[in-house]
């Protein structure tokens, strides 16, 4: 991992500043200038050599120090002055740091583009992810900071494309693990002269084929329902099967069963058929109970019972129910 982020930071430490503009490539004329002009501006912030990138470490190292010490309240004037100037240059040389790195920003940046974010809002990303590795840097350790800042710069791109960019969010290490796909797929179409196969992206990262597929999967974006097809004004969403509804077969089946309870409800008195529509909610769906019956008919709840007994045995009657009993036998 630490030899990835050295020959990253490496490379992006050799891009010249003409080519740090053309990282980003327009797709249409509405060329954005503050993006442009963004790009100029960092192609021309000089790299910082080694001995000068040691000093201002230990100067914002000093800063952080000297802004400790200042809560103290037992300090001697010229000590204090001091310290204020300490924080002042720990500033100064955190901002320089800040600035000579963010071509390192734009060179990461540009590889994330496609992943649901704009390369400007990669930049930002990257760029809060460059403010803390600045925070964080020990220089005690030996690391150059630009192979420390490429690991904070990338953690921050991958967490925005996995809060911001997706209808569904995935875990940033899945993020990652996504791009390693991405990249390696690239790489071997190009070595290989056509679409690399599941076997040989799983053999160039040493993951097994079904690790691979499993990040595909989980890389695919959803697909909106609101997405134009044809010509003709149609959208995906008209052609996705309701499971909910009914099929034609279904619903004419409905239809005949519907017009045979009806032929045998009029076979019964019509405050039998009452009785039997409210209480089953033949009409509106709704059932009712033997109490609410009788108070819209007039009757008590015993009296509703036996004509609803009364109406049921003659609905089991064979010659009635021969009627219905081909809806419901299985074939």
């Amino acid at each position: 991992m630490r030899l990835d982020l050295e020959a990253e930071a490496e490379a992006a430490a050799k891009v010249a500043p003409a080519e740090v503009e053309l990282a980003w490539e327009p797709k249409d004329d509405s060329t954005d200038d503050a993006i442009r002009m963004y790009l100029r501006e960092v192609g021309r912030v000089p790299l910082l050599d080694a001995a000068l990138e040691l000093a201002l470490a230990e100067a914002v190292e000093r800063g952080k120090f000297a802004l400790q010490e200042l809560e103290s309240l037992d300090l001697e004037p010229s000590r204090r002055l001091e310290l204020d100037r300490d924080v002042a240059r720990g500033h100064d040389a955190r901002w320089r740091l800040i600035e000579a790195n963010l071509r390192l920003v734009v060179s990461i940046a540009k590889k994330y583009i496609g992943r649901g974010l704009s390369l400007l809002d990669l930049i930002q990303e990257g760029n809060l992810g460059l403010m803390r590795a600045v925070e964080k840097f020990d220089y005690h350790k030996g690391f150059k900071f630009s192979t420390y800042a490429t690991w904070w710069i990338r953690q921050a791109i991958a967490r925005a494309i996995a809060d911001q960019a997706r209808t569904i969010r995935i875990p940033v290490h899945m993020v990652e693990s996504i791009g390693r796909v991405v990249r390696a797929s690239r790489d071997l179409q190009q070595s290989l002269g056509r679409n690399p196969t599941i076997d040989d992206i799983a053999k160039q990262l040493n993951l097994t084929p079904e690790k691979v597929n499993e990040i595909i999967k989980v890389s695919q974006q959803p697909v909106s329902l609101e997405t134009p097809i044809g010509e003709d004004d149609s959208y995906l969403a008209d052609f996705v099967e309701d499971q909910a509804s009914l099929g034609p077969s279904e619903v004419a089946s409905r239809q005949l069963l519907k017009e045979q309870v009806s032929k045998l409800l009029d076979s019964l008195t019509p405050r039998e058929r009452r009785v039997l529509e409210l209480r089953f909610g033949l009409i509106n769906g709704q059932d009712r109970t033997l109490e609410e019956v009788g108070y819209e008919l007039g009757v008590t709840r015993e009296r509703i019972r036996q004509i609803e007994a009364k109406a049921l045995r003659k609905l089991r009657h064979p010659s009635r129910s021969k009627k219905l009993r081909d809806f419901f036998e299985v074939p």
